[in-house]
């Protein structure tokens, strides 16, 4: 899609349609707007469970000594850390992980945490948009991107980038919340959704509609068998998804072929 159709198409922004030229920098705002507390809010809106839906993505990574690993939309570092962790010491000098994200204040966050624990290598921190990553093909052989994917205007144009970084035979895995599969469990998470996290995120990080957007965001986001199409159609192969709590989270697994 060229510049002259996305200032002429619409898209969401949560419960909103926008200009699609907008999206990217209304998403900025966003997050510019978190990013000092994005880590707290975290573990306060999913109760810390978000650790444990992210120890089930490395689980499948299972990342090996000797790969390359990029992380897009993980301007925190979160899970480029506990790439590194599973990886163990020896691995750090080599810098094997890459961090993308389009959003500086999170890649400042996320350079300023791994500062304070420590953190000195092992890390490559990069600006750039998941939808026009700034990488040659097929560099890299696991990507990864949790909590991000619903956040990009266009979800087709970033799966191609995905396909088109990984080496043959790498993979994608995709870590986000999705639709809710248990009866009656969708009636209190919308609950939970609407009335309670804006209010939680006015209190911690000072902006309730900001995540107000992120619930409306969940709502708007590809029911997982529709995600499994779209990645098949952008050159994945071996596509599949597991629902992780009911299916208020899935994780959605493909390979370079």
């Amino acid at each position: 899609m060229t510049k002259a159709d996305l200032s002429q198409s619409t898209t969401h922004f949560g419960f909103r349609d926008v200009p699609a030229n907008e999206k990217a920098g209304l998403v900025r705002g966003v997050f510019d707007s978190v990013a000092p507390r994005y880590d707290l809010m975290n573990d306060l809106m999913s109760a810390g469970f978000h650790r444990l839906w992210k120890a089930t993505l490395l689980d499948w990574l299972a990342p090996r000594p000797g790969e390359r690993f990029l992380d897009v939309a993980g301007g925190t570092g979160d899970v480029a850390e506990r790439i590194l962790e599973r990886l163990g010491p020896e691995a750090t000098a080599r810098a094997p992980v890459t961090v993308c994200d389009i959003n500086v204040a999170m890649l400042s966050a996320g350079r300023d945490r791994a500062i304070d624990r420590g953190r000195l290598a092992g890390i490559q921190w990069t600006c750039g948009d998941a939808e026009r990553l700034p990488f040659a093909d097929a560099t890299f052989d696991a990507y990864t991107i949790a909590f991000g994917l619903r956040n990009v205007t266009e979800i087709d144009r970033a799966l191609g980038e995905a396909r088109r970084v990984l080496k043959p035979g790498g993979r994608f895995g995709c870590l986000e919340f999705s639709k809710v599969t248990v009866p009656g469990l969708d009636q209190i998470y919308d609950l939970y959704s609407f009335q309670v996290l804006p209010r939680l995120g006015q209190v911690v990080a000072g902006d309730g509609d900001a995540y107000r957007y992120l619930a409306e965001s969940i709502r708007r986001f590809p029911a997982q068998d529709d995600l499994v199409r779209r990645m098949t159609s952008a050159g994945l192969g071996r596509c599949g998804y597991r629902n992780i709590a009911g299916g208020i989270v899935a994780l959605h697994t493909g390979w370079r072929v």
